[in-house]
């Protein structure tokens, strides 16, 4: 373990990203990555099967990807800056994503931020 990370466990809602969970989420985080390119979106919005196949994702990575289940795939070890990408694809902003995450509504979540006129 990275010494850097002794103690981590005790930090509730700490999720780190090291090279541990970056192996382990490795086809995730190049799925998502590839959301940068036009093809791979638009493989993904008509054929959901053939765009995991191709990325060769697990059972397990299938359902989270399909439950967007942020925080999931946070924990499962996915890069949060290739998790925007596709964010975007299913037309979720960051803020959205913070929301779902804390297991709120985008607009619960805004009132809990110091931002004038939130919703």
């Amino acid at each position: 373990m990275n010494p850097q990370l002794i103690g981590i466990e005790a930090l509730t809602g700490t999720y780190p990203f090291d090279i541990r969970q970056s192996m382990k989420a490795m086809r995730l985080n190049r799925f998502f990555w590839e959301m940068r390119l036009p093809q791979a979106r638009e493989l993904w919005l008509s054929d959901r099967k053939a765009a995991y196949d191709a990325a060769a994702l697990t059972v397990e990575e299938r359902a989270l990807v399909d439950a967007t289940d942020w925080l999931g795939l946070i924990q499962y070890g996915v890069c949060f800056f290739v998790l925007e990408k596709f964010a975007r694809v299913v037309k979720i902003t960051n803020l959205g994503m913070y929301a779902s995450m804390r297991g709120e509504t985008l607009e619960a979540f805004l009132k809990t931020r110091k931002v004038p006129d939130a919703v």
